[in-house]
């Protein structure tokens, strides 16, 4: 009976890849990319608890055991790096992730076909840009001596502000960048989720008199409920993932009290340092908690909403 089980299985899976062989050829080169570059890696992990030596390689290396581990959190940096990088993540998913939600009401609400096409394609165009090309523009916007922030504040009878140099606007220029960079393109898939409602329930909404606050209220944000939780979580699991070439071209030694974290202390330790074992094991305690923040949040949606990840 069992046999009889899995040869049905093994002709069932052969004749589904026979009839879909163009589209696993399709997904071949993603599922290859992330072999290299996302599982293999796995195996280095091992550098955490090693005085990992470059020349004696990962299986002669002096293993230390928590070393590592109990050296970062005993170190005066620990609490400053996971606060930055929560409250950055934080402030971006608090200011960031209902922005592309409210742009695609406001979008699929246009009547006029070219406007609405202008305006999405417009919103689409920043995501588009360099990071560098981004920080760039960053720079020359808040420049002291000729920024054009800085040039209105002076033309008010304002005093000229060193933006890039106090620390306490470097939060507030990562997170405004980063929604201006991501809300248009974020809101795709918000967009094709409101195309998807059926038009019925609109048009059952409107004899009945309902106003278009409430019409958005009670029907188009229910409708979209299950993809904002998807990626409410989704976002979630990068809650401690920091955007590193952001923050490493913004930041400079005078603001890293608000803008040191976690991605780009590994790099200076890691890298710059070759403290391999001590960089590794911070970059593993961080992804620990993403993969912790990602499982509750999935839970707790799963009993709230009944959706989730799995």
């Amino acid at each position: 009976m069992v046999l009889q089980k899995k040869k049905m299985t093994k002709e069932r899976f052969l004749k589904a890849f026979k009839r879909d062989k163009y589209l696993y050829l399709l997904f071949l080169p993603i599922l290859i990319w992330y072999i290299i570059f996302c599982y293999l890696p796995m195996g280095g992990l091992v550098i955490a608890f090693q005085e990992f030596s470059p020349g004696l390689g990962l299986f002669k290396s002096k293993f230390v055991g928590f070393k590592w581990f109990i050296q970062f959190f005993g170190s005066p940096f620990a609490y400053r790096l996971v606060r930055n990088t929560v409250l950055i993540s934080l402030y971006s998913l608090v200011f960031g992730f209902p922005v592309p939600i409210l742009f695609a009401v406001c979008v699929t609400e246009l009547r006029n076909t070219a406007i609405r096409k202008t305006v999405q394609t417009v919103s689409y165009l920043p995501h588009f840009i360099s990071t560098v090309v981004v920080v760039g523009m960053i720079k020359n916007f808040l420049s002291m001596n000729d920024g054009i922030i800085n040039n209105f504040i002076a033309l008010l009878g304002g005093e000229r502000i060193n933006f890039l140099m106090d620390p306490k606007y470097f939060r507030t220029i990562y997170v405004a960048s980063g929604v201006w960079q991501s809300f248009g393109y974020s809101s795709i898939i918000y967009i094709a989720a409101i195309v998807g409602i059926d038009p019925s329930l609109y048009e059952s909404a409107k004899i009945d008199g309902i106003t278009k606050f409430k019409e958005v209220w009670y029907i188009t944000v229910p409708m979209i409920a299950p993809t904002i939780t998807i990626l409410f979580i989704m976002q979630l699991g990068r809650i401690m993932s920091v955007g590193f070439e952001k923050v490493f071209l913004l930041y400079s030694p005078g603001v890293y009290e608000t803008a040191d974290v976690i991605s780009t202390y590994v790099y200076r330790k890691g890298i710059e340092s070759s403290e391999y074992g001590f960089s590794t094991a911070v970059g593993l305690f961080n992804s620990v908690i993403n993969f912790l923040f990602v499982f509750g949040a999935n839970q707790v949606c799963h009993k709230l909403t009944n959706t989730s990840l799995w």
